[in-house]
């Protein structure tokens, strides 16, 4: 008898079929990712193993290949990537911290600037309508712009398309422009300092993980798995409850799945949609690069601060991606994950507010406009 398509209660054959299936397609998406990033590590390039998954899964999804990284498994390999970015604070950081008031005060101001050239951008050059248009190019977290950006009206796939160029773009350019620039020289990640047993120093930062990530979901923090744990993290290692952090296989596992996840998110799209993505998010990319720049330029003086620190704060790249910057080129990491942290949460509470002021008042409501064409 055939069975009933519409029955809510799969039968436990093809629940474990579809388990298989998709249990295959992320076993084969960290092979690919951990490929590129092998091969990244040989050729010794700037942050191998997450560029070099990103790069390797990207061409992988525009050749078709079926590559997908499950949610779950993302989270839990940024909650890794918190905890570890959480090691680079230290209580000698709080004797440097005074300048930061300044450069965060100014992080508001530069993004209101990104987020209007975005808008312009994709509006006027390229024709997305206002909602898609102003959530593709607010500076903030992909996930945050993709669920409020949708809620607001706009297309989910575009929004989600631009973010994702717009960082895989600044990822690309960052690490290898200053390899090519200046006498960086890849470094590999921090460990721990630690000589003897650190299970319980192992332990603590466990606990610590979760329960950071707890308090981010319970007081809405964005992006809680990274932002939880770091923060407990920091706290511990401030306080010198432990000087430990994650092993380094998978720290650098962490890196894979992080970049293997960008790279996955072009699977099913059409090249010429991605091309006409990838050809916008570029022009805003560079023109908030540009922005990035000059507020660098003019804070540096001001502050004190190096320029490099400052310019990879005001990045607009990921909160995970540009923090993995910032402890590949030995940067202060503490300061550039910070300065992100603040930018994704002040566009988070702010971007809604301001497209509620913005958008014209006598016109009716317009049900979500479909996907952008290509």
């Amino acid at each position: 008898m055939p069975t009933d398509k519409s029955d809510p209660h799969p039968a436990p054959h093809s629940t474990n079929v579809v388990f298989r299936r998709e249990l295959a397609r992320f076993l084969g998406t960290t092979i690919i990712g951990t490929a590129g990033g092998a091969l990244f590590a040989f050729f010794n390039l700037p942050l191998a193993w997450m560029l070099g998954a990103m790069v390797a899964c990207s061409a992988a999804a525009l050749l078709k290949v079926p590559v997908k990284i499950d949610s779950r498994v993302r989270a839990l390999m940024l909650i890794v990537l918190g905890t570890m970015l959480g090691s680079a604070f230290s209580p000698e950081i709080l004797e440097r911290a005074d300048n930061w008031p300044l450069s965060l005060g100014a992080l508001l101001l530069y993004a209101i600037a990104a987020g209007a050239l975005g808008l312009i951008v994709y509006r006027r050059v390229f024709g997305y309508p206002v909602p898609t248009a102003y959530f593709s190019g607010a500076p903030g977290g992909f996930n945050e712009m993709v669920m409020i950006g949708t809620a607001m009206g706009g297309d989910e796939r575009t929004i989600s398309l631009s973010h994702a160029a717009r960082v895989f773009i600044v990822v690309m350019i960052i690490p290898f422009w200053f390899r090519f620039t200046s006498d960086y020289q890849p470094v590999a990640p921090i460990v721990a300092a630690h000589t003897g047993p650190q299970s319980i120093d192992f332990a603590l930062l466990a606990v610590g993980a979760v329960i950071g990530l707890l308090l981010a979901r319970l007081l809405r923090i964005p992006a809680p798995h990274l932002t939880g744990p770091m923060l407990t993290s920091a706290a511990m290692h401030l306080l010198g409850w432990t000087a430990a952090t994650p092993p380094f296989t998978l720290i650098a596992l962490s890196q894979i799945i992080v970049g293997a996840a960008i790279g996955a998110r072009f699977t099913g799209i059409t090249l010429a949609t991605i091309a006409r993505a990838v050809r916008a998010s570029a022009i805003v990319s560079g023109l908030m690069m540009m922005l990035s720049v000059g507020f660098a330029s003019v804070l540096g003086p001001v502050t004190g601060l190096a320029f490099t620190p400052l310019l990879l704060a005001f990045a607009p790249g990921g909160l995970a991606e540009m923090s993995l910057v910032a402890l590949a080129l030995s940067v202060d990491t503490a300061f550039v994950a910070t300065h992100h942290i603040a930018r994704i949460t002040m566009i988070v509470v702010l971007a809604p507010l301001i497209f509620r002021l913005l958008r014209p008042r006598n016109r009716p409501p317009q049900p979500p406009p479909g996907p952008a064409s290509s």
